[in-house]
Parts: C-alpha cells; structure tokens; sequence
C-alpha cells in the first residue's frame, strides 16, 4: 500500500470539503457550542444557587462531561465519509477517482484520513476551550484546576480517536451499500447510540467514568469494535461493485 496515494486521495477531499459550506459548519460549530455551552451552564447554576454545585458533584459531573466528546466523535465524521463517497458519486466525480491505478486499500485509507483529520482537529481544539473555561468557572468551587488530567488524557488522545475511527469505518460500511448521501447519514449517525447510551450510564453511575480503569476497559472494547469494522470495511468497499450497481 502505497501511502503517498492515499495522501492524494485524502487532499482531494479536503479541497472538496472545503467548497462546502455545511461541512465546515458541521466541523467547527458543533464541538464549539458544547464546549461553551457546559461552562456556561455550569455557571449560571452556580450563579443561581447559594450554595453553588458541590465539589464532589462537580467531580463526578466534569468526567461526564469531557466523556460528550466520544458521542462528537461519533457524530462529526458521519458528513465528512458519506459526502465522500456516496456524495461524490451522486455528483459523477467518485468513477474517475475508481478508475485510477491506485488499490482498493489505498482508496480507502485516503478516504478514511480526509474524513478522521478534521474532527479531531476540532474536537481537541474544542476540548481545549472547554477546559479552560470550565476551570474558570470551578476554580473557586474546587480551589484547583479540574482540567487537564490523567483520565482527560485518556478520553481525548485514546478513546476520541478510536471513535473516530470507529465513526468512519462504519459510514465507509454504510456509505458502500447506498446510494444516497441523506441516507447513509441517517444510517451512519446511528453509530453515536452507542456513545450516548454510556455517557448515561456515567451520569447516572452505572459506570464510572472519572476511573481511570473504567475508560481503558471501555477503550479495549472499542479497540476490538475498530478492528472488527476495519476487517468489514475492506471486505464491503469494492470499487467493481461501485461502479457497477450503483444507480
């Protein structure tokens, strides 16, 4: 596998993605209105409230918080791999890019860089204003800053990635059986139930998610669920069958 390929496979995306309005959008908004929307929730409460949020409840609720940027994760990539295949063959620019002399494999890890780069760009630089302003505004609740920590690290730089990669994986599988870009996001964003099914079960303290052996236990398994996806993905991306039945 030649990664020079797919580098210009990847590039060619993000020229694309870059013409389109609402995928930048998409990008960029969404992690910035959660990541100030929480502080600024946790403010007013703070605010409101004479006695404020307590310190341990605030331990527990942060954790959770930082936590929403796996559901993200799963969430911001599902526009960037569906556009890139399904949209590009709905507008009859994905044949010629099929019909180069680059491998299947190829193809797909170019695809897969495109859609996996801007997320976590933006996440991360979302997290980091979230970070900041939340500790801003529990500072003097706690009298030290919550953020960054071990088990941050660990969500942020492991399980975030590995659900991104996850994301992709599962829209490339989504994305090569349909032909219709509204429908491979609606199929593709049923990967963030999942997510979203643990970040309750954290606030409601079935699983902790400020323990540390709790987030790698949950990465494990996310790794597992990634190696699986890709093995599925390779087997279900085939550029015959695309250019061939897809109507």
């Amino acid at each position: 596998m030649r990664l020079s390929k797919s580098w210009i496979v990847a590039s060619k995306d993000f020229k694309v993605f870059l013409k389109k309005k609402n995928i930048i959008y998409s990008i960029i908004i969404v992690p910035l209105i959660v990541s100030i929307l929480f502080p600024v929730l946790i403010y007013f409460i703070e605010h409101r409230n004479a006695s404020g949020i307590p310190a341990n409840v605030l331990t527990t609720l942060l954790p959770a918080f930082t936590f929403f940027y796996l559901i993200l994760a799963g969430l911001i990539p599902t526009t960037l791999a569906s556009y890139s295949i399904v949209g590009e063959k709905v507008e009859k620019s994905l044949e010629p890019l099929l019909a180069t002399p680059t491998t299947d494999g190829e193809i797909l890890l170019g695809k897969g860089i495109s859609a996996f780069l801007p997320p976590m760009v933006a996440i991360l630089g979302g997290s980091a204003i979230f970070m900041g302003l939340m500790d801003l505004v529990t500072y003097d609740t706690l009298g030290y800053n919550f953020f960054p920590n071990w088990n941050t690290g660990i969500i942020l730089f492991l399980m975030v990635p590995l659900a991104t990669i996850m994301s992709v994986e599962w829209n490339v599988i989504v994305s090569s059986r349909v032909s219709d870009v509204r429908v491979a996001q609606q199929i593709g964003i049923l990967l963030i139930l999942p997510f979203g099914g643990v970040y309750v079960a954290g606030e409601i303290g079935i699983v902790q998610l400020g323990v540390a052996n709790d987030l790698l236990i949950i990465a494990g398994i996310m790794l597992v669920v990634d190696a699986i996806l890709l093995y599925v993905a390779k087997t279900t991306f085939r550029r015959e069958e695309i250019l061939t039945k897809w109507k």
